[in-house]
């Protein structure tokens, strides 16, 4: 693998566990066995890795994102496979990673407020309609307002003011909000297809 790649997976297995702040350009280097010069011949600073990592992984997450769309059988499957999907990043990402980036690196920052209009947001707006037209979703729900609404809902767990990480899991905050928001735009006929779905991942996870 050519150095600056073996870089930035480095920089980006660091970054999700212990927070952006908290890592140095020594730390990538000792972790990778070669010198801060070695870094510093393909990254102008640590700001550039930031901007370069988080880049990288917007563009993986939207690809797996639509895949999964395009696997699913219907919206409400959608809605828990991309949890599920969020449930086992959220499983390697330090929950100060959000608070580290607005506050620090606000060149990845605007990079990752521009994936989240551009492309979370539509994505959302986009099972929200279709839910509706298959008669999953109620009819009356403000698509705009919950698109944009379930997209602070992820931002907020990240918020070590709202969420203390030593007192609330990343991923059980993630479980509890994705699923009060599912639940309360279904339909009846949407609950039955929600039901049969949570039915299965139980049975599955008790029978692995």
């Amino acid at each position: 693998m050519p150095v600056r790649e073996r870089i930035l997976k480095t920089a980006v297995d660091l970054f999700w566990r212990y927070g952006v702040k908290s890592i140095t350009m020594d730390d990538i280097a000792k972790e990778l066995g070669i010198s801060k010069k070695t870094i510093y011949q393909h990254f102008n600073d640590k700001d550039a890795i930031v901007k370069e990592v988080v880049e990288q992984e917007l563009a993986c997450e939207k690809t797996d994102i639509d895949r999964l769309g395009a696997e699913s059988r219907d919206p409400i499957e959608e809605v828990l496979k991309t949890s599920d999907y969020v449930q086992a990043s959220f499983g390697t990402i330090s929950p100060v990673l959000l608070h580290d980036l607005k506050k620090y690196h606000p060149r990845a920052w605007i990079l990752f407020q521009k994936h989240k209009h551009e492309h979370i947001i539509q994505g959302i707006s986009g099972n929200l309609k279709r839910g509706i037209e298959k008669g999953y979703y109620r009819e009356n729900i403000n698509v705009d307002v919950l698109a944009r609404m379930r997209v602070e809902q992820i931002e907020m767990a990240f918020d070590p003011t709202i969420f203390p990480p030593q007192k609330f899991s990343l991923v059980d905050v993630h479980v509890q909000l994705i699923h009060h928001f599912l639940r309360g735009i279904l339909t009846d006929k949407g609950f039955t297809i929600y039901n049969t779905y949570v039915d299965k991942s139980v049975i599955e996870s008790n029978h692995p």
